[in-house]
């Protein structure tokens, strides 16, 4: 049986693609980050191997003793976590020497570069999970006032300057005003840092980097998203068509439904 390399960080994303690989045919191989992985994904693959962030050559080891040809990227690393818990190997100081900027693209760039080097493509996730992807329109909750579509079109091109920064890709709007921007804190603690500054009726929106590489660090939202901007009063979430990955999708329609949050994909 072909075999597929999965390199998993936190949340749902993970899982995902290794069903839909599985469903090809196709025998998943995980090299799963200590303290991001949730431990249930070793009972839906076949090899399952624990590495810490920045242990580039025990990745490499355990995708090329399995016979890995290809390998995805799917699942976050908190970057307060990968600050503090990082134990880079000889690989990764390989990685690091060549390297002119420490912005996550470039980074993760050059993490494929040397996969690649090694025999092992770096894919997209999305190759295997087109279906997941945000499509356009209202997809649940109530229709956008003429207030809040001005305020999705102003986070929309502040997230555009936010992403050219590589800095993150969430930003919370409020009566025309800019209340937070996604950094090192996540998308929850940003919308709560813009809720705590704005009050109720925050709009949230949620977009790629300009030049975002397909492989790494797409958008993804899910059911949590909805129950962090419900405590928050936020009330619409902005999200890019095709670029950003609906985790289990029909329980976030019904939640946004029931809390009376818009959802809505934007090009």
């Amino acid at each position: 049986m072909e075999r597929i390399g999965l390199i998993a960080g936190n949340g749902q994303l993970p899982f995902l693609f290794a069903r839909a690989a599985r469903a090809r045919g196709l025998d998943v191989v995980v090299a799963a980050h200590r303290g991001e992985t949730d431990p249930a994904l070793e009972a839906e693959v076949g090899h399952f191997a624990w590495v810490r962030v920045g242990q580039v050559d025990r990745i490499q080891k355990v995708f090329r003793q399995a016979g890995v040809k290809q390998a995805a990227m799917a699942g976050g690393i908190g970057r307060v976590k990968a600050l503090s818990d990082a134990r880079p190997d000889l690989g990764a100081v390989r990685i690091i020497s060549r390297l002119r900027s420490f912005r996550d693209d470039a980074l993760l760039r050059a993490v494929a570069a040397d996969f690649e080097a090694r025999g092992i493509t770096i894919i997209a996730p999305t190759d295997f999970l087109g279906e997941v992807l945000c499509p356009e329109g209202l997809l649940a909750g109530p229709a956008l006032k003429p207030a809040q579509e001005k305020d999705v079109a102003l986070g929309r091109e502040v997230a555009v300057l936010l992403g050219q920064a590589d800095v993150g890709q969430t930003v919370v709007v409020r009566d025309g005003h800019v209340l937070a921007l996604e950094a090192v804190e996540g998308t929850d603690e940003t919308i709560r840092r813009g809720a705590k500054l704005g009050g109720p009726g925050a709009v949230v929106v949620k977009r790629c980097k300009p030049e975002q590489d397909l492989r790494f660090d797409l958008p993804a939202v899910g059911p949590r998203t909805l129950e962090v901007m419900d405590e928050a009063g936020a009330r619409v979430l902005a999200l890019e068509v095709g670029r950003t990955v609906l985790l289990d999708a029909p329980a976030l329609f019904a939640g946004a439904t029931a809390r009376g949050i818009s959802l809505v994909g934007v090009r």
